[in-house]
């Protein structure tokens, strides 16, 4: 069995360290609070954050150059904000070349990078073939229970994909492959985006028809972004595609969704960061998301919308208006202009 890492000891990499614990790998998981580290190897619970028993085999660190020394793997779940701190700092302490496996969701936003081209711009013995990406329909809260998950992890190179794979598949926890690095990771942080938003449309007291239509128009522009920026069309129909948009858009267990449920309760976006207490990625993506849609003039009105509530203090019902008031169209003609170029008959 391996010795790993698991760098973030929040709600997702308490869970993602139980799955490793579980498969019999001595696991160690990292925090930069001292008294989180100590309630975890005292107690075996991370109350703050996941609603689990802590298998014993797993030890907290807050030191984390003793985290990762001598580890086969390094498990990267740290807020996107923290990744590119986290990464220098390891660049200064690891003495061996760890396999590097990131389970963040979002993108930079300024530098419009996603999570594995920070690690590897910021850590000298990796190149972007080297880094591993676990995304797919997962809330910690039942993956800490052993209820059954399955995701994909993605590297362009094959054995990196298989070791990971490896190292996490369970009877509850079901591990896929996949070489498609630019989709698996922008639609693991696009879809954050349509989660605040179908949180907004039910706290606007919003039936099913609206979030249904929310879900799959928010599809649509996931898929003309990715695409344009070189993911495959098909990868969103997928589970870090459709999969992760259905389970984060319909879940109390989403933070996102808590969070546009608020927003569409008429909370401000400071309360709401507040009340919650953890990070929102979906906040930091919509501003990226923005951003990339102008570089590459792709249409994306619900993020526009989105990004206007957050940024712009409009309120959630004028953007429905102003979304339900667009000009008419054909429903497929943008996503089957993508699907041309992609797969030409």
């Amino acid at each position: 069995m391996s010795k790993v890492a698991v760098l973030g000891a929040g709600s997702w990499g308490t869970a993602l360290s139980i799955v490793l614990a579980d498969n019999g790998h001595d696991v160690r998981l990292w925090t930069h609070r001292k008294e989180q580290a100590d309630e975890i190897n005292a107690t075996y619970r991370n109350e703050k954050y996941l609603d689990a028993d802590i298998p014993e085999q797993i030890k907290s660190f807050y030191e984390l150059e003793k985290a990762v020394d001598d580890v086969s793997a390094v498990i990267m779940v740290t807020p996107t904000k923290a990744i590119r701190d986290v990464c220098k700092q390891l660049n200064k302490i690891l003495k061996h070349k760890p396999v590097i496996i990131h389970a963040s969701k979002g993108i930079e936003p300024g530098s419009l990078k996603r999570v594995s081209q920070v690690i590897c711009e910021e850590m000298n013995q990796y190149n972007y073939e080297d880094i591993t990406v676990l995304s797919g329909p997962s809330h910690a809260e039942e993956v800490g229970k052993r209820q059954p998950t399955t995701v994909t992890v993605s590297s362009v190179t094959g054995s990196n994909a298989e070791f990971a794979q490896d190292l996490f598949i369970n009877k509850s926890f079901r591990v896929y492959t996949s070489t498609d690095m630019v989709g698996i990771e922008l639609g693991g942080a696009l879809k954050n985006i349509i989660a605040l938003g179908a949180g907004i449309s039910d706290g606007l007291g919003y039936g099913d028809n609206a979030k249904s239509a929310l879900i799959t128009r928010g599809l649509a522009e996931i898929t003309r972004l990715g695409a344009s920026l070189g993911a495959s069309p098909l990868t969103f129909l997928g589970l870090p595609g459709v999969g992760d948009l259905i389970v984060t858009c319909t879940s109390p267990h989403s933070r996102n969704w808590r969070a546009g449920n608020m927003l569409g309760k008429g909370y401000k976006l400071d309360e709401v960061l507040e009340q919650m207490g953890m990070v929102v990625e979906g906040v930091r993506t919509t501003k990226a998301a923005h951003q990339f849609a102008k570089e590459q003039q792709i249409e994306m009105p619900i993020t526009e919308g989105l990004y206007q509530i957050l940024f712009n203090e409009k309120t959630p019902k004028e953007v429905v208006e102003q979304l339900m008031r667009r000009d008419k169209r054909e429903e497929m003609d943008d996503i089957s202009a993508f699907l041309s170029a992609k797969f030409p008959q």
